[in-house]
């Protein structure tokens, strides 16, 4: 048996870090909660423990956010049993792949990689036929397909991860009662709220309790007592489109019951959704069967006052033998049912609505966001083009890394030149007043969408009974066109404080070339497309994406220039001066990646400059022997160029390769230089 002498560094506890990475870094005193006071207080409450609850609760608690500084309440005992939401799109699984929580749900979920339109065929005998395949998922992703999995299942996988950041994790059996802004009796703490905590087992027996916080974000959805307390209305139309819907066991010679479908048939719509396998080896299917009716349309300002007459009538005689003869009549002559007794796992009725709450975010008398509302507590739509969980858990995305900078005192402070909102009025935190901006703008769009969407899907399109007047091709275009969107891939926000669209270089060319940016080509306010990059000190092949971690730091990367081994060309200064940047801030906050096209001669570890050497061993690439990275970004190899990426995955700005004053003015912009 050898001997040896064993010496270890407390150095080697940063390798069990759940993460791989420390808390964000914090400027201002440690929050430390008043033992004596009655009334407990936090730095930021959320309110509701759904896909968009958790998610925000994650990422803080990762950030580095206590469970004395950060709480989570929701009403339900548990996650979800059975129900609701379904499918993960592309731009949702690339993020969970960045939280290191994707294999799960790569490996449970079915892959919907196909949708199949159906419409009435010309030929009597067969009634319907189908009439097109396309991709389920259209622009270039990481994860070229839809999954669809139980909303249940990624709640409780995200539970469980957070189980690694909290102790306490979610506090469940508690009610919000209502919540209001009280300045005078707690300026630094000025949100109010009364909770009811369930008093152990005995849950006839709650207690109330007052709480205090700087920040309360409702995640509490479409019937939001964060909302309605604040007195915050949701505006929009409410159609009387009555659909059922049902998750079951099927059995049936429908061809294309493992595909995504559109079917419009004489007797009525209905759209499938393949679902992942059970416990007992089979394999769900969820269909949404249109009930037929009148169609009516009601402007509303309270999503929570339903129809008195009509659509709420009719939705409570849906039944789910109803539903089930719906369905069948519509596939006709395929014959689809219950595959066995109690094979039906869920069924419900719904009215489409498509609403949008006018302001994301209650501010106090200063200006500064105390309140926010996030998923279905500021928007609601129909289920059809799959994007309730999705868009809610990417609110939260957005906003998770911008209050995070706010709570550590990462932000500029007051006297700064970008202390002033997107209007030009003064504030006291821009960063925190972007989540509207960017997100409310996109729910618009997303109304927008699901109303065409939902209103081809509840018509008998291609038909001269068709009420919206689409051909089938049409409708087909709708959904081809309107994918970019769907799948998260294009989502665009507008420029903002944190997106910096200017900047032509000063040669008078553009830093990027091209303009499809589904494909890639880099945009400021998209997200990062997915490349693949050899890795120069291991050969390892990466994905861009995995150096992209949802760790809250930004990223510089650095596209450099064909003169990488001349050691007075653009690239060495660029290096060096971004390198000599990212000491200004404070310590880990800023990463960077560097990328390299082919140059003439051989790059060895030699020649490569000095501070790849010091700094970014791990993350200097080859931009060229996997992915081609300079023609997907759109970026002159000759020239090169600086990109800065977010928290969240986005591009916030483009600049030429050797302008580095440019990014030290985008970043001065939304943080603090370290003290």
């Amino acid at each position: 048996m050898p001997l040896f002498t064993e010496h270890a560094s407390s150095s080697r506890n940063l390798r069990v870090l759940p993460s791989f990475a420390p808390p964000l870094p914090r400027l201002c005193p440690e929050f430390v909660p008043p033992e004596d006071d009655e009334i407990k207080r936090y730095e930021v409450v959320i309110v509701g423990a759904g896909p968009a609850g958790l998610m925000l609760q994650l990422l803080l608690s990762r950030y580095g956010l206590s469970d004395s500084s950060l709480l989570c309440i929701d009403s339900k005992p548990g996650t979800l049993k059975s129900g609701q939401a379904d499918g993960i799109q592309p731009r949702t699984l690339e993020v969970f792949k960045t939280l290191g929580i994707s294999d799960e749900i790569e490996n449970e979920a079915c892959q919907m990689w196909e949708f199949a339109f159906w419409n009435a065929s010309d030929d009597a005998g067969k009634i319907i036929e189908r009439r097109s395949i396309v991709p389920e998922v259209i622009p270039p992703a990481r994860f070229p397909y839809e999954a669809t999995i139980h909303q249940g299942r990624i709640e409780r996988i995200m539970e469980t991860d957070l189980h690694r950041y909290s102790a306490r994790g979610v506090q469940r059996n508690t009610s919000l009662l209502a919540v209001r802004i009280d300045e005078e009796g707690d300026p630094d703490f000025p949100v109010l709220a009364e909770i009811q905590v369930a008093d152990g087992d005995n849950h006839d027996r709650p207690q109330l309790v007052v709480i205090r916080t700087k920040h309360l974000v409702g995640a509490d959805g479409a019937h939001s007592i964060v909302r309605k307390s604040l007195g915050l209305p949701l505006e929009g139309q409410s159609l009387d489109h009555i659909w059922g819907v049902v998750d079951l066991v099927v059995e049936t010679d429908f061809p294309d019951i493992r595909r995504r479908c559109a079917v419009h048939a004489p007797a009525g719509s209905v759209m499938v959704i393949p679902r992942e396998r059970i416990s007992t080896g089979e394999y769900l299917t969820r269909l949404y069967v249109h009930v037929p009716g009148a169609v009516e349309a009601a402007e509303s300002r309270d999503a929570d006052a339903d129809l008195k007459q009509g659509a709420k009538g009719r939705r409570s005689q849906v039944t789910l033998d109803g539903i089930l003869a719906q369905a069948s009549a519509v596939l006709h002559p395929y014959y689809i049912r219950p595959k066995r007794k109690r094979a039906v796992d869920w069924w419900a009725a719904y009215q489409i609505g498509q609403r949008v709450c006018p302001e994301f975010i209650v501010r106090d008398s200063s200006g500064l966001g105390r309140v926010f509302i996030v998923g279905d507590a500021c928007h609601t739509h129909s289920p059809k083009a799959g994007q309730g969980m999705n868009v809610s858990m990417m609110d939260s995305y957005n906003l998770a890394w911008k209050l995070a900078y706010h709570i550590n005192g990462l932000t500029p402070p007051p006297d700064s030149p970008s202390f002033s909102d997107d209007k030009g009025s003064p504030s006291p935190c821009p960063l925190l007043d972007t989540y509207h901006t960017e997100r409310h703008e996109n729910a618009k769009r997303l109304i927008d969408f699901d109303r065409k969407f939902s209103t081809g899907f509840s018509d008998k399109v291609g038909t001269a009974e068709s009420t919206s007047g689409l051909s089938h091709a049409e409708f087909v275009d709708l959904f081809s066109t309107g994918c970019g969107f769907t799948s998260g891939c294009g989502v665009e926000y507008v420029e903002n404080l944190a997106v910096d669209k200017g900047g032509s270089a000063s040669s008078g060319c553009p830093v990027v070339t091209g303009s499809d940016y589904l494909a890639g080509i880099l945009r400021p306010g998209h997200r990062l497309l997915n490349i693949k990059m050899k890795r120069f000190a291991d050969g390892w092949h990466r994905d861009i994406q995995d150096d992209l971690a949802s760790t809250g730091r930004l990223r510089i990367i650095s596209l450099l220039s064909t003169d990488l081994l001349d050691t007075t060309g653009a690239s060495a200064a660029s290096l060096n001066a971004t390198t000599a940047l990212v000491q200004v801030f404070p310590q880990s906050l800023i990463e960077q990646i560097i990328i390299h096209p082919r140059v003439p001669g051989e790059i060895t570890w030699e020649s490569i400059p000095a501070c790849v050497k010091s700094h970014n061993e791990m993350t200097f690439y080859s931009g060229y022997e996997l992915d081609d990275a300079y023609r997907i970004y759109g970026v002159d190899p000759s020239r090169g160029a600086l990109v800065v990426v977010r928290p969240d995955g986005y591009v916030g700005l483009i600049a030429e390769l050797g302008d580095v004053t440019r990014v030290d003015a985008y970043l001065s912009g939304i943080i603090s230089r370290a003290t």
